[in-house]
């Protein structure tokens, strides 16, 4: 009958095998380090909970996507300009010429979820539509830009 390598492998091995694996992964984050991504998020609950409200009539929601959108523009900005402020001069032409791209993919996506969720095709509840997916394009910027300056 085979012995497996396991059984006869001495315990402190494994336990240095397991020190070793799991000591780098204690150093990945900064406890210390702001934690952007919790207060974005703490800002964005005024407008999500203005959102959520199950009595907001079409008109109501409307003006609550709007509102966010203008909030998660701001946000985006405001994480963007951080970021500039973390970064190299070389990366900070990256990120300049990241961010145009990106400018371009968000207005290509506006385009397409103005012309595709229309009061034709998907009935009162298109403007609303509208509203969510536009908010996501931007949010998902903002998550992005905030994980990059999480980095530094």
């Amino acid at each position: 009958m085979k012995t497996i390598l396991v059984e006869k492998t001495p315990p402190a091995i494994f336990f240095a095998l397991f020190y070793f694996v799991t000591i780098p992964t204690f150093a990945i984050d900064n406890p210390d380090a702001p934690d952007y991504i919790g207060e974005f998020q703490a800002r964005s609950k005024v407008h999500l909970d203005a959102i959520n409200k199950p009595d907001n009539s079409n008109r109501a929601y409307l003006v609550a996507y709007d509102d966010y959108r203008i909030f998660l523009d701001k946000e985006m900005n405001k994480a963007y300009r951080l970021l500039l402020t973390k970064l190299p001069k070389d990366r900070q032409v990256e990120l300049k010429k990241s961010q145009r791209n990106w400018i371009k993919y968000r207005d290509a996506e506006f385009a397409l979820i103005k012309n595709n969720w229309t009061r034709d095709n998907f009935g009162s509840s298109s403007g609303i539509s509208r509203g969510a997916y536009r908010c996501s394009v931007i949010k998902d910027r903002v998550i992005q830009l905030l994980h990059y300056v999480k980095n530094y």
